[in-house]
């Protein structure tokens, strides 16, 4: 394998330095500080655990405006580290985290080269330090499927970063890459992945048993309901474990953009994409129910799963002790594990508004929506605004 030639020599500690300034700009599968509210506020099953970060190489031979690591950065301090070096700072990290890590690097010379860094690193990991913990590995857009089926052997989980939500925003933000060379492995690992699921037998060959990707919001100024509507699409199609959302950020300085015009996009917009998601993937929500035609975009004072119930006041309120566990979820202020109570005391008695409290129910949001034992504690019609303020939640998660 040939020998990287670094720009400036760099101390362990100097690296891992840097590798947390740009672990700020790829989410997947690392701290995302929004994820304790919307557990609390959902209260659904908890999410992938997340794995702390470290780069091969900050060194990129892309240019995508919001990246810090791209090659129109000629102020960056770069850095590289060969396989075997890189696998020690990798076993320190998951030593230091639990049994955890995350490989990633920026695109070093090309995506073959870097991937095959990635996958020599990984073999040292394993086969020759012993790791036996849980490893997520990054797949440089376009590398060559071999490669890809390679890293599979040693990760638990691969990703790769589909980021805009509408194709034609490659050519707007990033100039290197295209829908060809994101969705090709993305497609490519969801095959392996399914293939090594229907392997049976003593002799089964191990691959990663799932995937994730990262979007981000503002990109393209879309709205939020093409980005939920492309999230069903991966989660259908390539049956991502997870879609992580972050936002879009441009101080219109980028070299080879310097026409594009500055982009900020709130963070509590990204929030409330993570709230959307889980009422996909757990709630039975549709894109069109949580941000129909007529309101695409999620809002700040509301959680989507509020907003829906306000924009359908006719579905309600709903009688908690025949209601079936779907339409207990469509409920504010009632989750899954609320639901899952209600059901389990119904087999012993009938739910009314003092069972429900007993039961953990918060009744500042849910009796606007219910009925418990026919009785209704809910607006009366007293102030319009006072029912709606009730709901209010600026960046709190729905439940």
């Amino acid at each position: 394998m040939a020998n990287l030639h670094l720009k400036q020599a760099l101390t362990a500690e100097e690296k891992m330095a840097l590798m947390r300034q740009d672990a700020r700009f790829d989410v997947a599968d690392t701290e995302v500080p929004d994820f304790d509210r919307i557990r609390s506020g959902i209260r659904a099953p908890l999410g992938p655990q997340t794995a702390p970060k470290v780069f091969l190489s900050n060194d990129c031979v892309f240019n995508c405006s919001y990246c810090g690591c791209r090659c129109g950065r000629g102020d960056k301090t770069r850095y590289a580290s060969a396989p075997r070096e890189f696998a020690g700072l990798a076993m320190n990290t998951a030593r230091a985290s639990g049994g955890r890590v995350f490989i990633t690097s920026a695109i070093h010379k090309n995506a073959d080269y870097t991937e095959e860094l990635i996958i020599e690193a990984m073999r040292i990991l394993r086969g020759e330090l012993g790791y036996r913990g849980y490893l997520h590995a990054k797949i440089m857009p376009g590398c060559d499927p071999e490669l890809i089926r390679r890293a599979g052997l040693y990760a638990n989980r691969l990703s790769v970063n589909i980021e805009v939500a509408k194709s034609e925003g490659y050519g707007v933000i990033a100039h290197d890459k295209n829908r060809t060379n994101i969705l090709g492995p993305m497609g490519e690992i969801s095959r392996l992945i399914q293939c090594a699921r229907q392997e049976t037998g003593f002799n089964k060959p191990a691959f990663a048993a799932s995937q994730t990707t990262q979007l981000m919001a503002g990109s393209t100024n879309e709205d939020d309901y093409t980005i939920l509507n492309l999230s069903r699409a991966l989660y259908g199609k390539y049956k991502l474990k997870r879609v992580y959302y972050t936002s879009y950020q441009y101080a219109g300085l980028a070299k080879g953009y310097e026409a594009r015009p500055a982009v900020s996009t709130p963070q509590w917009r990204t929030t409330r994409l993570y709230q959307a998601d889980r009422l996909l993937q757990l709630y039975g929500f549709t894109p069109e129910e949580i941000a129909p035609e007529n309101a695409p975009n999620l809002v700040y004072d509301y959680d989507p799963k509020a907003a829906w119930a306000l924009r359908n006041l006719h579905l309600f309120p709903i009688e908690v002790n025949t209601a079936d566990y779907e339409a207990l979820l469509r409920i504010p202020g009632i989750g899954q594990t609320y639901a899952r109570r209600i059901l389990a005391a119904r087999r012993q008695c009938r739910v009314t508004h003092d069972v429900l409290r007993q039961l953990g129910v918060s009744m500042k949001r849910s009796q606007h929506f219910l009925t418990a034992d026919g009785k209704f504690a809910g607006y009366g019609g007293s102030s319009a605004a006072a029912f709606a303020d009730a709901l209010r939640s600026p960046l709190a998660g729905p439940s």
